[in-house]
């Protein structure tokens, strides 16, 4: 298991190297260059291209595209993050002021969505065909259907603004930033980034299930005389965790980019809202370091899923 661990780390050397190079080379594409897109059309008309041409200089714009993507790259690497073209403000004292707030915020989206995702399609395969199944059935397709915006929108009016019980928006109250003093800030946005994951994982664990308990194994588990609720778990559900699982690394993505439209709705100080000041303002420099660390909490969170996949499994492990 040890070796399977460490063979799936070095991999995450080569992706990320090769997201790196996406990501800074396809920013290029943009239209303009660093110059153009941080300073306002009325001081960019009244420089002279001397005083253009010195500042690409002084920024390393005239060196090949190769030769920046390499010194953008080392400064990452030394823990040098750079600036912000729009506030001058320092983009790791950004991250680290932004970050831990959105890790927060999809940590306990992805554990309610697993625990009531799973739950909820293991009981919807037990109940085969009953009320249980048709009704968690009819709430996956709303679930699936339904956009996360008008969840959160719906939440605000019903929860906050109609009942008292939530707050609209932020992360916590003046004076009060302990764990349990956010736990109301984050009800509503948990829930708007889980309930589309949840309802994914209802039918797809669902499906699995009954998938497994039609197998050979599960009928000679049940014809020695095993307990039901030992079968059903042991055999069952854990079998059935393993395509479950391959879903999971797929809707991470998701679920990270997912926080981009749910922070701006609650006004959730995280690196959603981080990234899209950024776009809106141009920002190359915090784009790309923005994009690049939610592109490394996904292939992390990725790993982690292998590797619990091969724990459940042994034969990925020697495959």
């Amino acid at each position: 298991m040890i070796k399977y661990l460490a063979k799936r780390l070095l991999q995450l050397i080569p992706k990320l190297l090769i997201i790196s190079m996406i990501i800074f080379l396809g920013l290029q594409l943009l239209p303009g260059d660093a110059i153009t897109r941080t300073l306002s059309p009325e001081i960019y008309k009244h420089m002279t291209e001397a005083q253009l041409e010195e500042l690409r200089e002084a920024l390393g714009l005239n060196k090949p595209l190769i030769i920046q993507y390499f010194t953008w790259l080392k400064g990452i690497l030394r823990g040098d993050l750079g600036y912000s073209q729009s506030t001058g403000s320092d983009i790791a004292s950004m991250l680290k002021g932004r970050l831990p707030s959105t890790i927060e915020l999809a940590f306990f989206a992805l554990i309610v969505a697993n625990v009531l995702g799973l739950l909820f399609g293991f009981i919807a395969a037990l109940n085969k065909n009953s009320f249980i199944d048709y009704l968690f059935t009819t709430l996956s397709v709303i679930g699936i259907s339904v956009p996360e915006f008008f969840f959160g929108i719906a939440f605000i009016l019903l929860l906050s603004l109609k009942l008292g019980l939530l707050p609209t928006g932020g992360r916590m109250a003046a004076g009060k930033p302990g764990f349990i003093d956010r736990i109301p800030y984050m009800i509503m946005p948990v829930l708007c980034l889980g309930i589309s994951l949840i309802a994914t994982l209802m039918r797809f664990t669902r499906s699995s299930m009954l998938d497994v308990l039609n197998k050979d194994y599960i009928k000679t588990a049940r014809s020695k005389g095993l307990d039901e609720v030992e079968v059903n778990v042991k055999h069952g559900f854990r079998n059935a965790l393993i395509p479950v699982m391959t879903l999971l690394v797929f809707r991470l993505p998701i679920l990270v980019s997912g926080t981009v439209v749910i922070e701006s709705i609650f006004n959730y100080p995280g690196m959603g809202s981080m990234v899209l000041d950024a776009i809106s303002a141009g920002d190359m420099p915090v784009v790309m370091i923005t994009t690049m660390v939610i592109a490394a909490v996904t292939l992390i969170a990725s790993t982690l899923v292998d590797v619990f996949t091969a724990a459940l499994d042994p034969r990925i492990r020697l495959e």
